[in-house]
């Protein structure tokens, strides 16, 4: 029999095959069959409380869960008291019985273990499906009478007793504890559980300070070697960030092999190209994502359900796809979205950057938007390629800690942009000005700046930026007060018809996806306006920057004669 880890390699590199051919995404694993028998003997028995007449679990299960329930519990060598593999983390889609999976597996769990007073605990995404799952698992125990006695609850005998004020299931033996908690309150950290499972992961990841619970929850499997960490979930709702991207890439590397740990991921999602390309709007690819398809999800209920989001518009489209097919959102796709936003991501060039764009264009002009002390300070380049006249864009963004605690919603996001290079968060806000007067030297070092209308701003609130600029020796001529409101009209109406010929370029920068997705428009007679989706936390801060440097691009400017540069550099004061 194994001993090591090492004759346990979890990568399933294959796995896009897989799911094409439906065929199970879990590897071959060297199981302990004795232990892999007993869990599904346990299984096999138990009854499911909410069904009419009650089936046992055996004779309506899909091949796949027996799979799974064989592969979490037959990992564990009952000589060595160790499990091979001690974290599973499992993205299927709604109705494939996520929630009654999460509950069957805790008590299979709590039967198998033999650790005096082991504690698991299942972290529900919200009260009201914690109570379902202690219903669950309370109703499996009463069905079976060697579990719950005569009363069913092991009053009277069985293996269990059932404190439903409580909400608490205690083994009888080892005086082991089932506990129920929700995302919603407060998560006991502490009590160092030998079996963790967290239902809907990206519920619970949402939650401030939610690398630290994980970490917590975690912890227990330090010291005991033959508990797990769990985690059943769907896909996010919006965009992945945070705590719930961390651990979806994670997954996802260790499913590809790129990173090797002791984990078992286990993905119902289509390959990428299918995503991007819109096959899986086709009802005959369902299947592939659908593990549970004709048994406990009913196509007809998703037929329906994706007509009648067709008809209430994208937002509706991303969330039923999300849900029902574990489609990744990407930008933001809500029902008033700007129409640029469609055409945005197909205008990416990974590898653009500002140095790059230097590099390419032969004039560049400047867009800002200054928000509050809470808010995002916006700052866009616009440049004018040298060859094809096609515009080239690359943006940045600065913020203090204070907007990650008034702002919780979108804390992990803005720590998600941060870490890919596009935010700096500082709380000296003097800072945040220099940054973006330093950017404007790198520009007008390269000799790509006009002498007039070389930095578009929103009128207000940028006396700070002009007093730093205005100290480096920047003349008035070189600042142009953007119009704002129905003003940027034109600028929106460019941009849209940019995105789409793909006359603009960009460098993919994860900031303007998110703010492109926050997006608004609003028709206001003959114009357009935008605003932002949702007050507070949809910014759209350097998108505004890009509007201002829109309005100076369109204006065609040509760059500093080089004499003219040299002036200005070994005499600040003087502008041409």
């Amino acid at each position: 029999m194994p001993l090591d880890r090492g004759d346990w390699s979890t990568a399933v590199p294959d796995w896009e095959d897989r799911i094409l051919e439906g065929r199970s995404l879990i590897p071959d694993l060297p199981l302990f069959e004795p232990s892999a028998e007993k869990a599904l003997r346990i299984f096999d028995r138990l009854r499911v409380p909410d069904l009419p007449g009650t089936p046992l679990r055996k004779d309506i299960s899909p091949p796949w869960v027996r799979e799974y329930i064989a592969t979490i519990f037959g990992c564990y060598n009952p000589a060595t008291r160790r499990r091979m593999i001690q974290e599973f983390f499992l993205m299927i889609p709604k109705k494939n019985t996520k929630s009654d999976l999460a509950a069957t597996i805790i008590l299979i769990a709590a039967i198998m273990n033999d650790r005096p007073k082991a504690e698991l605990v299942l972290i529900a995404p919200s009260h009201n499906v914690a109570e379902i799952a202690f219903e669950q698992i309370a109703g499996m125990i009463a069905l079976d009478r060697e579990l719950g006695g005569p009363d069913g609850l092991g009053k009277e005998g069985g293996v269990f007793l059932v404190t439903i004020h409580k909400k608490k299931i205690t083994h009888k033996t080892t005086k082991a504890t089932i506990e129920i908690e929700s995302a919603d309150g407060d998560i006991v950290t502490g009590s160092k559980a030998a079996y963790v499972l967290v239902d809907e992961t990206h519920e619970l990841a949402a939650k401030a300070k939610a690398g630290k619970v994980l970490l917590e929850l975690r912890g227990g499997l330090a010291s005991r070697p033959e508990g797990f960490f769990l985690q059943i979930t769907t896909q996010s709702k919006i965009e992945p960030q945070g705590q719930f991207k961390k651990e979806l890439q994670e997954a996802r590397a260790v499913r590809d092999g790129t990173v090797k740990s002791p984990m078992l991921a286990v993905i119902y999602e289509f390959p990428p190209k299918m995503q991007k390309s819109q096959k899986w709007m086709d009802e005959s690819t369902w299947g592939m994502v659908n593990p549970n398809l004709n048994v406990s999800v009913d196509l007809a209920f998703l037929q329906k359900e994706f007509d009648k989001a067709k008809r209430a518009g994208a937002e509706d489209v991303a969330m039923f796809a999300s849900q029902h097919l574990n489609i990744e959102v990407g930008l933001g796709l809500h029902s008033e979205r700007w129409v640029a936003a469609d055409y945005w991501t197909r205008c990416g060039e990974e590898s653009l950057t500002l140095e790059g764009l230097i590099d390419r264009c032969e004039v560049a002009v400047v867009g800002g938007d200054i928000g509050g002390a809470d808010d995002l300070l916006g700052f866009g380049v616009i440049g004018r390629e040298k060859e094809t006249r096609h515009w080239l864009h690359w943006a940045h963004a600065w913020c203090t800690e204070d907007a990650l605690e008034r702002r919780k919603e979108i804390a992990p996001k803005l720590l998600d942009l941060a870490n890919a290079g596009d935010l700096t968060i500082d709380n000296d806000i003097d800072a945040h000005v220099a940054g973006v007067a330093d950017r404007i030297d790198q520009l007008l070092s390269a000799g790509l700046l006009p002498a007039e209308g070389a930095i578009g701003l929103d009128p207000y609130g940028t006396a700070a930026l002009l007093d730093e600029l205005a100290e480096r020796g920047y003349s008035d001529e070189m600042f142009y007060a953007v119009g704002q409101g129905f003003k940027l009209n034109g600028a929106i109406k460019t941009l849209e018809r940019r995105t789409y010929q793909r006359t603009i370029r960009h460098g993919n920068q994860p900031l303007m996806t998110w703010c492109m997705g926050n997006a608004k428009a609003e028709a206001r007679g003959n114009n357009i306006m935008i605003t932002k989706a949702k007050a507070g936390t949809a910014k759209i801060d350097p998108l505004m920057a890009m509007f201002n440097a829109t309005i100076l691009m369109d204006m065609n400017p040509e760059a500093f004669k080089k004499a003219d540069i040299s002036a200005f550099l070994s005499n600040p004061v003087m502008v041409a």
